[in-house]
């Protein structure tokens, strides 16, 4: 039986050149319909949505049992500390849902809660929905949002080309654009609802990491694809983009990257491809840094007359 890993590596090989070549001449970068956003500084909630990365998922913990509040040193938490120096009574709802997929933050049923677990917060239907309901019942108090979403996504390119555990590449090199473009469009989808609901709120967009360690020259060009079409869906609906790829996978010295993806997750230790608590740190000091590079930008127009 092939395995996850060798799945990928012969995947990924199939699909490196048509990765780049959908990069450049794929479909057409979605376009920002609205002017780019203003900063507005952390409001009474602070609103989690995602995956196991939300959640703060570390498996030695989940192996063990804990409850949620033990998971309580993710990006989430390390992030509202550093927003509670500005607004200290400002409450965190963490919807995070290990195993989350955009199909399933927009459909439900949360995998977490199907396989009998518990949330940070709980919520019933899909987590999509909980969101909106949560922001109406508190219109103009929610301030920032953060999505993480895609971890889950990314496998899911394989599954229709694997037959008998053997991987049909010509159909993984016809599915890969559809497949890139088809995750960006339910991101957007899923920015357009909140944006909507949420006009004034902070709306932050995480992307992803490369961590198959063995592939990491076949498989990055994907997720720089990945998160380049995050980011084009971010902008169209006035959230930013906070890209961990050059943090987990910095490119031109390949023994380098290894190390690090290493130290910020917990994959070379325990086998477990999630961030250490070093790596949650990284990911919630790349998300106040783009918030809080551009609050120091509006201070900086207000102050000479220039508040765009």
């Amino acid at each position: 039986m092939i395995t996850h890993e060798e799945r990928w590596k012969f995947a990924i090989r199939a699909i490196h050149s048509l990765v780049v070549m959908f990069v450049l001449v794929g479909e057409r970068p979605v376009q920002a319909q609205n002017p780019p956003a203003k900063f507005n500084p952390p409001k009474s909630y602070y609103l989690a949505l995602g995956d196991s990365i939300t959640y703060g998922y570390q498996a030695s913990k989940a192996q063990a049992n804990l409850p949620p509040a033990a998971f309580n040193s993710g990006y989430v938490d390390a992030l509202a500390t550093r927003l509670r120096q500005i607004r200290p009574k400002m409450t965190v709802v963490n919807y995070g849902c290990p195993g989350e997929s955009t199909d399933s933050f927009i459909n439900g049923l949360c995998p977490w809660i199907a396989a009998g677990h518990q949330l940070h917060n709980s919520f019933s239907g899909s987590q999509l929905q909980a969101a909106l309901e949560f922001l109406h019942a508190h219109r103009g108090q929610v301030s920032p949002i953060t999505l993480t979403l895609s971890g889950n996504d990314l496998p899911l390119l394989l599954n229709p080309c694997t037959t008998g555990g053997q991987i049909d590449l010509s159909c993984v090199q016809a599915n890969a654009p559809a497949f890139i473009a088809g995750f960006a469009e339910r991101i957007s989808g899923i920015l357009q609802q909140l944006r909507s609901t949420a006009p004034d709120a902070e709306i932050i967009v995480t992307g992803a990491w490369d961590s198959y360690l063995t592939i990491l020259a076949f498989a990055d060009p994907l997720y720089q694809a990945v998160n380049k079409a995050m980011a084009e869906a971010a902008a169209a609906n006035r959230a930013r983009f906070a890209d961990p790829f050059p943090i987990f996978n910095p490119q031109g010295d390949l023994p380098a990257e290894v190390q690090t993806v290493c130290r910020l997750s917990l994959l070379c230790t325990e086998n477990d491809s999630h961030p250490s608590d070093a790596g949650y740190q990284a990911l919630a000091d790349m998300v106040f840094d783009v918030v809080d590079s551009v609050r120091h930008d509006r201070e900086c127009n207000a102050r000479f007359g220039d508040d765009r």
